[in-house]
């Protein structure tokens, strides 16, 4: 099935060039946010929608050398820049969709996803293929560096309710996706949900 993603690569291909410039302070939170995703040493992990691989650093240093470092987005100009930061030596950069991975069934132990949710097309079956990817046990974390009534605020908005990061309507989005939603934090400077792939 194919999505129209022609304006999501517009919205992250204008803004590539200078988004690191843009957000300096997240290094702290995306440690913070990697950390908490409990990895070992040797992991396989995929960080979803990678944009120019803010996390792929932590990542590596969490899995260390014998680990597999994957980062997947669907914006080229992203990609450019995680290289022209260097951060391809971290990880391997996939172009490719979250919504169709080209990847095996059950062949990681971890999603890394930034900022990932808001952007699904159809977060259910998007959900579906990130858990179609880990095996069973594997993680799952839903991060961002901010948490969501910061992040409106920088938006000039206001939180809705039917906001699908909202702890009760991300839990049972994740249960019906193969997840089972194991802790959610949503404070200034973190929103982080971490989830289990079921068996």
């Amino acid at each position: 099935m194919s999505h129209d993603h022609s304006h999501v690569q517009e919205f992250f291909g204008a803004r590539a060039a200078d988004w690191d410039a843009r957000f300096p302070d997240d290094g702290p939170a995306y440690a913070s946010g990697v950390d908490r995703l409990g990895l070992r040493e040797g992991d396989r992990v995929l960080d979803a929608g990678c944009g120019t691989g803010r996390a792929l650093t932590p990542l590596r240093a969490a899995v260390g050398p014998t680990g597999v470092v994957l980062g997947a987005d669907l914006t080229p100009a992203m990609l450019e820049a995680a290289v022209a930061a260097g951060r391809n030596h971290d990880g391997r950069l996939l172009l490719a969709d979250v919504a169709v991975l080209p990847l095996r069934a059950q062949c990681l132990d971890a999603v890394f996803a930034a900022g990932l949710v808001a952007h699904l097309p159809q977060p259910a079956e998007n959900l579906r293929e990130l858990a179609r990817v880990v095996r069973p046990g594997g993680r799952l974390a839903l991060f961002h560096p901010i948490g969501r009534a910061a992040l409106a605020a920088r938006q000039g908005r206001q939180i809705t309710p039917d906001d699908l990061r909202a702890q009760d309507r991300l839990g049972p989005l994740l249960a019906g996706s193969g997840w089972r939603m194991t802790s959610y934090v949503d404070e200034d400077a973190l929103f982080l949900a971490l989830a289990i792939r079921e068996g």
